[in-house]
């Protein structure tokens, strides 16, 4: 294995009251706020911050709501010197919260529902973009079987048409960070994630970074047999393997917990 790198730890902030794993906790502002800045001293490099959750039975939010919840949350984080990721599939909150000033945005959908690609090719052009695979039909995940023996020429078909649809509204690739989506968004049950996971390095000949996003979901618990809240040993195996494997960065719940376990990766790594 090759010396561990320096990884981009996205830290997750849901001011949602129904996500799977913290729903409720964090929907307040000053809740999400101090929480946020605990991801940051635990080791985040960008705090991640979603409004509505994408889980299979999850309320729809609207776009004036979700940006009442991520407004107060997000001009906090960036006056506090945060680097912040809003993620969102609606372009009228891609556009408010670029006009705020985030530096990431951060589209489960892949930037595909209409008007998604004009508001990212109207941010300021240091903003960058996290794209993620996902075989719903809509925004949300679905719980639904999906085969997997045609799912990674599906992931490669829709990496090289992102590409060239971002290239087409004046979006180069360097902008780019793909997410190969897990859990629900690629199918129930642990197989197509497992699959992913598997052959996650294959997925860099596109020439993008690879975003991984495991932490406590369900595949982990039926692998397991773990409830969501005592799924951080698992979630800690597969972002380990991940990036042995490809992934350039991490979007946890948990980055103090990466981060401990990388710092001895790159000890072992580094051992004359």
């Amino acid at each position: 294995m090759a010396a561990p790198f320096d990884p981009t730890i996205f830290g997750i902030v849901n001011v949602t009251r129904d996500s799977f794993s913290d729903g409720g906790r964090y929907l307040e502002p000053a809740a999400a706020i101090a929480h946020g800045e605990r991801l940051r001293a635990a080791g985040a490099d960008v705090v991640d911050v979603g409004a509505e959750s994408t889980h299979p039975d999850a309320e729809d939010v609207a776009a004036a709501e979700e940006i009442r919840r991520l407004e107060p949350v997000v001009r906090a984080l960036l006056a506090g010197g945060a680097t912040v990721s809003v993620d969102t599939v609606k372009p009228a909150v891609m556009r408010a919260m670029a006009a705020l000033g985030v530096q990431w945005l951060n589209c489960v959908h892949g930037f595909r529902s209409p008007g998604a690609l004009e508001a990212a090719a109207a941010a300021p052009a240091p903003v960058r973009f996290v794209v993620m695979f996902s075989r719903s039909d809509g925004p949300r995940a679905e719980r639904r079987a999906a085969a997997t023996d045609r799912l990674l020429d599906e992931l490669h078909a829709f990496c090289a048409e992102r590409i060239a649809a971002f290239a087409a509204v004046g979006i180069a690739r360097e902008r780019l960070v793909f997410d190969p989506g897990m859990g629900f968004f690629l199918g129930a049950g642990a197989a197509p994630s497992l699959l992913v996971l598997h052959h996650l390095g294959a997925l860099r000949r596109h020439g993008v970074p690879l975003l991984v996003s495991v932490s406590r979901k369900s595949f982990l618990g039926e692998l397991t047999g773990r409830p969501v809240a005592e799924r951080g040993p698992a979630t800690l195996a597969a972002e380990l393997w991940a990036l042995r494997h490809g992934a350039a960065a991490v979007r946890t719940h948990d980055p103090a917990a990466l981060r401990a376990a990388w710092a001895v990766e790159r000890a072992i790594a580094e051992a004359p």
